[in-house]
């Protein structure tokens, strides 16, 4: 079923031309609505939650490749994302990934990415479209208790300027827009090497990605490197709470 759409909570976002916002009310699922309509309202569809403590969206894409060299462009989007708020974050702050789909500022969890695609789609298949949903905790709802846990925080107690949910996500489609021409323009390996730079890893540690978006850890003095999987790790979202759908606490 999908979302009801609620107008108290609409305004309009600043968006590239590319994109088109549905805002739904604070009960809605931006990644389960962008799901539902994906085929019908087609690339460049962003779905937008109206809420004060979360930042909550999501976005339809349309890939022209099979579903396995597409997928990798989850992490264009997880760029999008990291350079959206960085570019509001104070300048001591670091932003980082926990692979594949987390985002940490100064080792403190905020929230992270998800990614779908139509079910029962081959891999050497073309999906009708891919889905992108990001959640990112704006405001704290720990109270005193925000100091006992310091793995987890919010954008307001990292110092984050005036950074609404909507501001994000106007920055966030502004910096998508930069990886995907980059992607179609053959120059998608700058968008992998932003991606790792920001990787959170062992020390001693040496990570890549393979073509499919696999992620390989190359050791000192071991021949083949440990490899885990894109698609298992996309099945289950790190960083999300499914008992209140926001990022963990």
């Amino acid at each position: 079923m999908r979302a009801r759409r609620d107008r108290s909570f609409e305004r309009k976002l600043d968006l590239p031309p590319l994109f088109r916002s549905i805002t739904l009310r604070e009960v809605g699922d931006a990644f389960a609505h962008a799901n539902a309509v994906a085929a019908e309202q087609g690339a460049g569809t962003l779905v937008h939650v109206g809420r004060f403590d979360l930042s909550e969206f999501a976005v339809v894409l349309e890939p022209e490749e099979a579903l396995a060299v597409a997928r990798p462009a989850f992490y264009a989007c997880m760029v999008a994302l990291r350079d959206a708020l960085a570019a509001h974050a104070p300048a001591e702050r670091t932003i980082s990934f926990g692979w594949p789909d987390a985002i940490y500022v100064d080792g403190g969890l905020v929230g992270g990415g998800r990614f779908a695609w139509p079910a029962g789609t081959a891999e050497d298949g073309v999906p009708d479209w891919l889905v992108f949903g990001a959640t990112i905790r704006l405001v704290s709802m720990a109270g005193n208790d925000a100091g006992l846990r310091p793995l987890v925080t919010a954008l307001d107690e990292e110092g984050f300027a005036d950074i609404g949910s909507s501001h994000l996500v106007e920055s966030f489609a502004r910096h998508l827009m930069v990886a995907m021409d980059a992607w179609r323009t053959n120059e998608f390996a700058t968008v992998i090497r932003t991606y790792i730079s920001h990787l959170d890893h062992e020390k001693g540690a040496t990570p890549s990605l393979d073509p499919r978006g696999n992620l390989l850890i190359a050791w000192r003095g071991q021949q083949q490197p440990d490899r885990h999987d894109l698609v298992e790790a996309l099945a289950e979202p790190s960083w999300l709470d499914p008992a209140t759908g926001g990022p963990k606490s």
